[in-house]
């Protein structure tokens, strides 16, 4: 099934989302303190943890010194963006935003302190990086504390949860997605093995999944690799594979291990296409001596348009950030971390017309938004917490002369075997 082109639901969600870029982008500073419990504020709003009757707090749990560092930066800056923006533009509920944010640097201790520590003081969580994290702290957030997170992590895992919700396909229908586009151009075949180099844990392992399930639907051999976000050198990984003779890899990791994956294969003279996940890429790597292999024959999927599209979204909010940041470079991080902002602020605005900006009654909120779009290439449904918010993936190739590094190749749309798939649960 494939949905209506990027380009014409841009321009259907374009129109507030330009006007609301054009705003020129600073910090903000207003303190919204937690309350321990509802109560009812000025106007009849009903309020509880991170809100005041003049401010929200929203928490943002980020990595900008570990693996995810430069997506990590975007995503808070981006997000930083948002809320000035929306500060400026009078706020939501007479209220003004404020991020606070907190580096684990992809550690798993520092991430789970991180949480522990603003829980008590935020609405929610506009960003959390890290699927084992996320994950790590599930039952608390939907058993006890109940404040919307929106990760930047696309775990299957985090499926069926009232409060952690992501924005985009899971990891695996991602995959599924980033395999038939091999197919569909005829670069692997029933019959062929394909490799899957994938990190430890949640995100890469429900890859994994995606790929089994791919392969089971195209008669594909998966050969497996797996690897812990500390392996940076990937030689062992491609030897094995061409050993193998597989026809194809996917690359579930970080950017790092994807730039040694191609690179280490180029230069050895194994020339297969690979795809990865949606954070198995920063434009950084073009400037390093993968950057060449990177643009000849490696691919990415994710669920947006990337930052350096031409649509009229991607650019206003390209302009925006670059006049709020300019010695920051350009990646999807900022699309990613902009739109689970404007997911929030939704949210936001439909709990305080419904007169509850409780965590639960944010939650509730969310539920209503069946065919939102922000202006980034997919309408997002997010009515059912058990499934994601779209099964759509755009397909993406790294090329220097684009900003933000990467083009899209194949608009956004879903696979026959993406479609039928059902996310373990």
């Amino acid at each position: 099934m494939i949905r209506p082109s990027a380009n014409k639901r841009a321009r259907l969600g374009t129109a507030a989302l330009t006007a609301a870029l054009v705003l020129t982008a600073a910090g903000c500073s207003a303190k919204a303190g937690g309350g321990s419990e509802d109560k009812q504020a000025e106007g009849g709003v009903k309020t509880g943890k991170g809100v005041t009757a003049t401010g929200i707090r929203l928490g943002a749990l980020t990595d900008m010194t570990g693996v995810y560092a430069s997506l990590g930066k975007s995503v808070t800056q981006a997000q930083q963006l948002w809320i000035k923006q929306t500060n400026d533009a009078g706020g939501i509920c007479g209220r003004r935003l404020e991020l606070t944010v907190r580096d684990h640097g992809y550690d798993p201790q520092k991430a789970l302190a991180g949480y522990t520590e603003l829980e008590p003081e935020v609405l929610g969580f506009a960003q959390f990086i890290g699927s084992p994290f996320v994950a790590a702290v599930k039952d608390r957030i939907d058993g006890q504390d109940k404040g919307l997170v929106i990760p930047q992590a696309w775990s299957a895992s985090l499926l069926g949860s009232a409060s952690i919700r992501t924005v985009g396909a899971t990891y695996d229908i991602e995959t599924v997605n980033a395999i038939g586009y091999l197919l569909d151009q005829k670069r692997i075949a029933s019959g062929d093995k394909i490799g899957h180099v994938y990190f430890e844990g949640d995100y890469g392992e429900n890859s994994l999944t995606g790929s089994k399930h791919a392969a089971k639907e195209a008669g594909l051999t998966v050969v497996e690799q797996k690897i812990k976000p500390t392996d940076n050198d990937m030689s062992a990984q491609v030897a094995a594979l061409k050993q193998a003779g597989v026809k194809a890899v996917v690359i579930s990791a970080g950017p790092k291990q994807a730039a040694s994956l191609v690179g280490v294969a180029a230069a050895g003279g194994w020339n297969v296409p690979v795809v990865g996940n949606n954070s198995a890429f920063a434009p950084q790597l073009l400037a390093t001596p993968a950057g060449a292999a990177l643009q000849k024959d490696y691919y990415v999927a994710a669920s947006t348009l990337p930052i350096g599209s031409t649509a009229a979204g991607p650019a206003a909010l390209a302009a925006a950030y670059k006049a709020a940041y300019p010695d920051a470079g350009l990646d999807n991080g900022v699309v990613a971390g902009y739109t689970a902002a404007a997911v929030y602020g939704e949210a936001l605005k439909k709990a305080c017309a419904d007169k509850d900006l409780t965590r639960e009654g944010v939650g509730k909120a969310l539920l209503t938004l069946k065919a939102y779009d922000s202006g980034f290439g997919i309408t997002h449904d997010f009515s059912d917490p058990k499934a994601p918010s779209t099964r759509q993936s755009v397909i993406m190739k790294p090329d220097e002369q684009t900003p933000g590094g990467l083009k899209v190749i194949k608009e956004a749309a879903v696979t026959p075997a993406a479609q039928s798939y059902t996310p373990p649960g």
